[in-house]
């Protein structure tokens, strides 16, 4: 059916557990694949983002999603050298009809995350892609309160945890279910679309 990248930066490591999370879902779905593809630090050299192998990756792939904590109300400095590299993609319209799709993780439950998913979507439409939203309802509105959307994002996906230097990362149950659902919608979308 096939595979969906999912490009992220994580620092604290929860952004890479809604990656993973993300991943799952996509590979609920049967022939659907995820493609795991962490920015790190030492893919920027004197300030700009390059990886030949990681472009390969996205440019094999049915779908991008884009990950990224939202630090100071948009996407960290590490997803925005990736996404300013992304400009040799545009000229040559690489990814035009590929489909896209985001996810933030903060500490707040607010913190202007919805501009990060803006940003992201913005970044999918000036690259000529079909985003997909997550498709489900919060959690409030529904009989059922299992966490889904218990944020309520409607653009992408976002994930909440409280700052904790002393524990290690870790979701929300509903932040990994809301995860979980929109890899499983992505690679649905995969397959009507193949």
């Amino acid at each position: 059916m096939g595979k969906a990248a999912i490009i992220y930066f994580s620092s604290t490591g929860h952004t890479h557990l809604m990656a993973e999370a993300i991943a799952q879902g996509i590979q609920n779905h049967a022939g659907a694949e995820a493609d795991l593809l962490r920015i790190r630090g030492a893919q920027i050299q004197a300030g700009r983002w390059a990886d030949n192998g990681y472009m390969q990756r996205l440019q094999s792939a049915a779908a991008i999603v884009f990950g990224s904590p939202t630090y100071m109300g948009t996407v960290a400095a590490q997803f925005k050298a990736f996404a300013d590299y992304s400009s040799e993609i545009w000229l040559q319209q690489a990814w035009k009809n590929k489909l896209a799709g985001g996810f933030t993780h903060g500490s707040a439950l607010s913190g202007d995350k919805l501009n990060t998913l803006i940003y992201f979507s913005v970044l999918a439409a000036q690259q000529a892609m079909v985003w997909v939203n997550p498709g489900d309802i919060d959690c409030t509105a529904r009989e059922s309160n299992d966490g889904v959307n218990r944020v309520g994002a409607y653009l992408g996906v976002m994930g909440q945890t409280p700052m904790d230097f002393e524990r290690g990362p870790e979701l929300h149950p509903g932040d990994r279910l809301s995860c979980e659902r929109y890899g499983l919608r992505l690679a649905q979308w995969m397959e009507r679309v193949q």
